[in-house]
């Protein structure tokens, strides 16, 4: 497939979104309601619309698409207008003719720049190399906003599930409790051993409303990183079903590639290339005030004719030449301009090889965080099935009375700990498969490109 250009590809991301939205002209639509259900390719759909530090990247970019225009206004003829009118005591020419009270002359003037020693087409193409530095840097943001709209989407499943986890070893405990209290009124526990299982039981609880307190607090992060500022009253408390789960699915990256892949995609990277492509020509730009310019004219001119106050008896007629301006000495104001357009290219020049080396170090250390997150998500999985099975023969072990009650509870604790902690080894290892795509400068992978259904349960 061919690559788009940085045309075609500021359309393609400038362009609405058939994705639903909430803003009705660049205001939160009233109407807009909570779904009933989100999935991770809505969300990100609808931060593509709704994201601030989207939207004001788009906006940058119309703002250069300007400054394009302004800076071309001398390429194309110019064409104004000019004229007077005025009338005066006839005394005060000292003439005793009726014509001399009135004063008129009206003009059409077109001029064109034929010679600007390369001046203004340099300052064209720079603002064209800033037009395309825009389109990378609203790329790069789009890149940032929907990294971080996916993990704090994987913060909210993670922190379901946390609430999940901790209410399987609520009511575990639970069941355990009742257990020893039969056990109890039968004689055959002591009373040490329901109290236990009440004080494991208070202990529990806590983590549960911790989980379901950090559950909310994701959701209410989540709303921010997808824009979502509508503030009416059915919309306060409505909480969407948020539909996925943590999954492990393997996947690989390899070094060399992947520093191959940043240095050729990174949109931050490209863009300031493109800014040291228009920083040069900025320094031809500068310099072409060492030489003169050149420009054709041509005017329509009515003036009054000096015997007469009647219009209709205007005088009129064409005007063309040449005019040419040279500012042969400027008190070396031009070669500061000069000197300062070269510092910034070469300040620009710098700024590239620092960001080379940032992205080498960022893909480096994306790389290292996702081995260490795949290593961890492939030990977690035998933990989990262990620690079932050990609670599993503990229980057992109790009934059978070759086991102790201490048993029962710390097989219970480690099992709620190893599910804990397959939890954050697969929202680390999705948060850091993500990441990795984006230090090489790849688009999410689930960026929507059509339309995108409501999500249903």
């Amino acid at each position: 497939m061919r690559p788009l250009t940085l045309p075609i590809l500021a359309a393609s991301l400038l362009a609405p979104l058939p994705a639903p939205a909430q803003l009705n002209d660049g205001k939160p639509d009233p109407e807009f309601a909570v779904p009933e259900a989100l999935n991770l390719p809505y969300a990100l759909a609808f931060a593509l619309d709704n994201n601030f530090a989207i939207r004001q990247a788009k906006e940058r970019i119309r703002q250069q698409e300007g400054v394009v225009l302004e800076v071309r206004g001398p390429q194309i003829p110019n064409v104004s207008g000019s004229g007077f009118y005025s009338r005066n005591e006839k005394a005060l020419d000292g003439s005793n003719f009726d014509a001399s009270d009135r004063n008129w002359s009206y003009s059409i003037r077109a001029t064109q720049l034929l010679f600007a020693a390369g001046g203004v087409s340099a300052s064209v193409q720079s603002q064209k190399f800033a037009l395309d530095a825009a389109v990378l840097a609203l790329q790069a943001v789009i890149n940032d906003a929907l990294l971080d709209v996916r993990t704090r989407f994987y913060t909210v499943l993670l922190n379901r599930q946390k609430i999940t986890v901790q209410e399987q070893n609520v009511e575990l405990i639970q069941r355990r409790l009742r257990d020893v209290k039969n056990r109890y009124e039968a004689g055959t526990v002591s009373n040490f051993e329901v109290l236990r299982d009440e004080v494991a039981l208070a202990n529990a609880k806590t983590p549960l409303i911790t989980a379901r307190n950090d559950h909310r607090l994701a959701i209410e992060e989540l709303l921010l990183a997808l824009g979502f500022t509508n503030a009416a009253e059915a919309n306060l408390t409505k909480i969407p079903e948020f539909l996925g789960t943590l999954k492990f699915t393997s996947t690989s990256f390899e070094l060399r590639s992947a520093l191959a892949t940043a240095r050729e995609k990174r949109p931050d990277l490209l863009r300031l290339r493109k800014l040291e492509t228009a920083a040069e020509e900025g320094v031809l730009a500068r310099r072409s005030n060492y030489y003169p310019n050149l420009s054709a004219f041509g005017s329509y001119d009515w003036r009054k004719n000096p015997g007469s106050n009647d219009f209709g008896d205007t005088l009129s007629g064409w005007t063309f030449g040449l005019q040419s301006a040279w500012n042969i000495f400027d008190g070396r104001a031009t070669a500061g301009r000069v000197a300062q357009a070269r510092s910034f290219l070469e300040q620009t020049k710098l700024a590239v090889a620092e960001a080379q080396l940032s992205v080498d170090v960022e893909v480096r250390r994306a790389i290292s965080t996702f081995q260490q997150a795949t290593e961890l998500a492939e030990a977690s999985k035998k933990v989990v099935e262990q620690a079932e099975e050990a609670l599993r023969l503990a229980n057992a072990r109790y009934n059978a009375g070759t086991a102790t009650q201490l048993d029962v509870l710390t097989s219970q604790v480690e099992l709620t700990t190893a599910r804990l902690n397959q939890l954050q080894a697969y929202y680390s290892y999705n948060v850091a498969v993500a990441t990795t795509r984006k230090a090489m400068g790849l688009a999410d992978e689930m960026q929507p490109t059509g339309e995108l259904a409501y999500p249903t349960q």
